[in-house]
């Protein structure tokens, strides 16, 4: 059979699963809806919460940015591993102690606020709508390649599933799709990483298997690939070129971004105990670890393989994947010098957004005005290589089996989907618990409550929808802004809400609106460049910082205004200042000193 069969079946099978498994745990009250009814296993919650955060980020693009970025790229395994760490052990038992389902909820009721919990609610929204955008934008290049359809069309299919298990069974059934998502995701990441791992190493654990000798006894292959790379004109595969700083601020908004994502917070308010939180969160981390301690090796047989298969060779004989991606604009050449081969190296193969290709290259020409076909002659470079399809190609660099390559797509589409459904579950418990429930009408019954939750999250699809067919960026890029969002914003009046009880409100509302506005105003000059004609370039960058690593400069920048301003206004109430001690009293301590 061929991969698109293979794909239709597998895919097929698996979106089934999940809509089975959403008749069979829909939700029935809003406590269902919002927190599954804070009665899921620590395994399952480990299984769910695994999946909630290894996103299409994780799954598509952090390996396809390690392939490109080399040691640079260690910046998202550093930071999203150690954020998790940090969320484990210093936020989420203490979260869950103090029992709210959301995130604007624990803030609004501990500042003592509606005020602060609006500004929690609009910061929930723009983090989760900015992190949903990428997810969107995975689903539409697996649909887009595998099932040959149009990347828009593709968006609008992954919208209809999610919409249907995320509505119908609220946080209940996304807690058990994505159990079911996370065997099919690891699954489908590992299996053609032992594959290649084996085929080109003889080692069976990619872990390994990155750091052994070739089987053609060539040497080893982080050597091979250091060789390629310069010989290419790049840096060596194995070195870094970014600046220290830029380094240390990408990975700190990471790891305090991780720590403020609400998505992966409300994971732990589905679970019966604190003591099971804690569980649930180690669980989590021994999951996730499977996946991030494979991803460099997968960079590194991708990178590898498409060099060896692509770089100099005449385009007439090359490979069926490569034209399959230039097909759907995820691949593009311009025979800049006129030898008929693919030349590869530093610089822009096109003028223009190169992480917006929109490419026909029937005719080569720009579709819209995402990619121009002016090449850029001062360049030796002629090809663009999207950095998403690092992971849905490496099957096909490889020559697996096709039932491998179809697997690879079913796993692609778990991983976005199971995410966007936790960043939709935000969505709605924002604008119907925190907004409707406990500011707009306080006496809105259970059932309207259940209604507006639900209507909340079409909304949200619809504008998730609209992200993904009009994305920001390549996958990697979108999801670290949304963790510098994060950063900005709730880090530090979370941090500060559990281990300092002289924090107020008027502290946390000024800190949260500075800090989410300084990341804003610079996420729109130099990502989006709204403000200049042009994207600025590195060069202008604040202290050398790039737009993925500014979230630790607006949190800082959080956190100096919430403790000066905290610091010029009263203390907060009596009773607020109790319930901060309580919260981190560990349960049962009173038993056990005997008071």
């Amino acid at each position: 059979m061929d991969v698109q069969i293979w794909t239709y079946i597998l895919v097929g099978v698996t979106f089934a699963l999940y809509i089975g498994i959403a008749i069979w745990s829909r939700a029935g009250s809003t406590k269902e809806f919002y927190v599954a009814g804070g009665g899921v296993s620590p395994l399952a919650n480990g299984m769910a919460t695994a999946a909630d955060w290894m996103s299409a980020a994780s799954f598509i693009s952090m390996a396809g940015i390690i392939a490109f970025a080399g040691y640079d790229g260690s910046v998202y395994l550093m930071g999203w591993t150690g954020g998790y760490v940090l969320l484990a052990l210093l936020l989420a038992p203490y979260l869950r102690k103090f029992g709210k389902f959301t995130v604007p909820d624990f803030i609004g009721d501990r500042y003592y606020s509606k005020t602060a919990r609006l500004v929690a609610v609009f910061c929930a929204l723009l983090v989760s709508f900015t992190y949903v955008a990428g997810q969107m934008r995975g689903v539409g290049l697996v649909f887009s390649r595998f099932l040959e359809v149009e990347i828009n069309t593709g968006v609008i299919i992954g919208m209809i599933i999610v919409l249907f298990y995320a509505v119908l069974g609220g946080m209940k059934g996304i807690t058990y799709t994505q159990v079911a998502q996370y065997c099919v995701l690891i699954f489908a990441f590992t299996v053609p990483a032992i594959f290649i791992s084996i085929q080109m190493t003889g080692n069976p654990v990619p872990q390994l298997g990155m750091g052994s000798e070739m089987v053609d006894g060539s040497g080893y292959l982080l050597d091979k690939l250091d060789g390629l790379s310069t010989e290419l004109g790049f840096n060596a595969y194995t070195d870094g070129s970014k600046s220290m700083i830029d380094v240390f601020a990408i990975t700190l908004a990471l790891m305090v971004g991780t720590a403020g994502l609400p998505h992966v917070i409300v994971r732990f308010f589905t679970v019966k105990r604190v003591k099971d939180a804690r569980k649930s969160a180690g669980w989590a981390l021994l999951l996730i670890a499977i996946l991030y301690t494979m991803a460099p090796a997968v960079a590194v047989f991708a990178k590898t393989n498409m060099i060896d298969s692509v770089v100099g060779k005449s385009y007439a004989d090359q490979p069926e994947w490569l034209k399959n991606y230039e097909e759907i604009g995820l691949i593009a050449w311009a025979d800049k010098n006129g030898d008929g081969k693919i030349q590869y190296g530093p610089g822009n193969a096109f003028a223009g957004n190169k992480n917006k290709p929109m490419y026909d290259a029937k005719n080569r020409t720009a579709i819209g005005n995402r990619i121009t076909t002016n090449a850029d002659t001062a360049v030796a470079n002629e090809l663009y290589v999207d950095r998403d399809i690092m992971v849905l190609a490496n099957p096909e660099i490889a020559n697996l089996p096709n039932w491998v390559i179809a697997l690879v797509a079913a796993g692609g589409l778990a991983a976005a989907l199971s995410t966007a459904a936790g960043l939709l579950l935000v969505i709605s418990s924002s604008v119907s618990h925190d907004l409707i429930k406990k500011v707009v009408n306080p006496n809105i019954s259970e059932k309207g409550e259940l209604i507006a939750a639900r209507l909340s999250a079409v909304g949200a699809v619809c504008v998730a929808g609209y992200f993904g067919i009009n994305p920001p960026g390549f996958v990697a890029a979108v999801v670290a802004l949304a963790f510098g969002l994060a950063a900005a914003s709730f880090f530090p009046a979370i941090i500060l809400g559990i281990f300092y009880k002289r924090m107020n409100k008027e502290g946390a509302i000024a800190g949260m609106v500075v800090g989410i506005v300084c990341m804003l105003l610079y996420m729109i000059k130099y990502k989006l460049g709204w403000f200049d004609a042009t994207l600025p370039s590195k060069e202008e960058w604040w202290f050398g910082i790039s737009p993925e690593g500014f979230g630790s400069i607006a949190m800082l920048v959080n956190f100096v205004v919430s403790l000066v301003v905290c610091h010029l206004t009263s203390a907060p109430p009596k009773d607020v200042q109790e319930i901060v001690e309580n919260i981190r009293i560990p349960s049962g301590a009173g038993e056990a000193t005997g008071h």
